[in-house]
């Protein structure tokens, strides 16, 4: 297989730094990379070693251009980072197209276009396979000019269907996991066309794989969208469930292009936005610390810094924890009890690792004995060695005794008074190294609790490494 005695050799440089990587567990790492970049990435394979052909570095070459397309370290080496992307579910669409898609960017030259779904899934009722699909078409109605209209038999302009294994169109599916669903760019016959793996276990939920999700995405390549960079977009290849399913401005922005805006002046015009780590203007719900690793959140996604690492994570909040909302706006870590609670509206979670523990979310009332007039929380921040925990809302802060599970007497007092210089109202807020760190809009505020000073103020997004900062 070319390029595969290269990639076994790449990957006995970057196994784990303590531990030394198993032969065997290197040989399937090594053919995981090999088949990716040749389903993905067009990687030639000619049964060549590459050692021994002139295509020695067709794998490497290959390996880069991956690891551009989803923002990685473009190293050419298999590292772990670079196979936790490769080992995870999704869209069956190479990101680098082969010949037998078709070229020169496709479009359906007819505004109204019909559907029929073939079979069904025995996973959902046909009622909820006839409300995924519906939904997933009206995202991409709503933003351009198409309509979309079932059809019960006959030929349709897209016909869906659920097969598994060698479906006879060269794109077989690969079992549970992996290869999800592919469709075809527009064009005759088996353009436009979608087909679901029947060997996945398609849910209405954030369980395994949501239908309306992946078709959803499915559906932007059958009216002519390739993948996108953009981790945020709903074009993304890699599967991620965040809740609820919407278009990202990459979307909107790639359909219009195509089709032009919707004609209906009530449909959305804008997407949602993902967050650009390195940009000035860049601000945070929340903060909080998580064994020893700083998370930043805002809106859908988490930012990840760790010293160890240059590069910064991001992704979204469902990925470790699926059953919490997007728009946290407020986090602590209790670290005696390995413990992160996360507050949204009056309601907080609990969660430890990647589990949210049980019983929750609960009120903030009953909980922390905050009155009914607080409506929601802006930051808060807990001091391990004392046990107590800070509430910010809005020029006010409460303070909460962890050992005795209880309010501190005399609070709210005005955040002005304790802590001086940082303003009247915080966004988020976080303890390192003995320091608190304040942050409101771009700004970040380095506070010692012990002289009540300002020792530093810095852009918020100063912990990401970024060369502008």
């Amino acid at each position: 297989m070319a390029g595969f005695s290269l990639l076994l050799l790449l990957l006995c440089g970057v196994g784990s730094r303590s531990f030394p990587v198993a032969p065997e567990t290197q040989q399937q790492d090594a053919e995981t990379v090999q088949k990716y970049l040749e389903k993905y990435y067009h990687l030639e394979s000619e049964g060549r070693p590459v050692g021994k052909s002139r295509h020695s570095g067709s794998a490497v070459a290959k390996l880069k251009q991956m690891q551009e397309f989803f923002g990685l370290r473009a190293t050419g080496k298999p590292d772990a980072e670079t196979l936790r992307v490769m080992k995870q579910p999704r869209c069956g669409v190479p990101d680098v197209a082969r010949f037998v898609l078709t070229q020169g960017n496709p479009r359906w030259e007819k505004a109204d276009l019909t559907y029929r779904i073939e079979n069904y899934t025995p996973d959902l009722s046909k009622a909820e396979v006839d409300r995924a699909m519906e939904k997933a078409f009206q995202l991409w109605s709503n933003v351009t000019p198409l309509t979309f209209t079932k059809l019960a038999e006959g030929q349709a302009d897209i016909m869906i269907s659920f097969v598994r294994g060698d479906h006879r169109d060269n794109s077989p599916f690969d079992g549970f996991g992996g290869n999800l669903a592919h469709a075809f760019q527009p064009g005759p016959g088996i353009g436009g066309d979608a087909h679901f793996d029947e060997d996945e276990n398609w849910t209405n939920n954030f369980r395994d794989y949501n239908l309306y999700r992946v078709a959803a995405h499915e559906l932007g390549h059958s009216l002519g969208l390739s993948h996108s960079t953009d981790i945020g977009a709903l074009m993304y290849p890699n599967y991620v469930f965040s809740g609820d399913v919407q278009l990202a401005q990459d979307d909107i922005n790639g359909i219009q292009t195509i089709y032009g805006p919707s004609k209906n002046p009530t449909q959305p015009t804008t997407g949602l936005q993902t967050p650009e780590v390195c940009d000035n203007k860049l601000t945070f719900d929340a903060i909080t610390t998580i064994r020893g690793e700083l998370m930043f959140f805002k809106d859908r996604f988490y930012m990840r810094a760790n010293s160890a690492y240059p590069e910064v994570e991001l992704n979204f909040i469902s990925v470790f924890w699926p059953s919490l909302p997007s728009g946290i706006e407020a986090a602590y870590e209790l670290a005696e009890r390995d413990e992160i609670r996360f507050f949204k509206g009056s309601k907080f979670w609990a969660v430890q690792g990647q589990d949210v523990l049980q019983g929750y979310p609960k009120d903030i009332y009953s909980s922390f004995g905050f009155p009914t007039t607080v409506k929601h929380i802006d930051a808060a921040v807990s001091e391990e060695d004392t046990g107590k925990t800070y509430f910010f809302i809005g020029n006010k802060y409460w303070r909460y005794d962890e050992h005795r599970r209880s309010m501190d007497a005399g609070y709210p007092k005005m955040i002005a008074h304790e802590f001086p210089g940082i303003g009247h109202k915080i966004d988020a807020a976080f303890k390192k190294n003995g320091f608190f760190y304040f942050f409101h809009g771009t700004r970040q505020y380095k506070f010692d609790r012990k002289t009540k000073r300002i020792l530093a103020l810095q852009k918020a997004n100063s912990w990401f490494n970024c060369r502008k900062n």
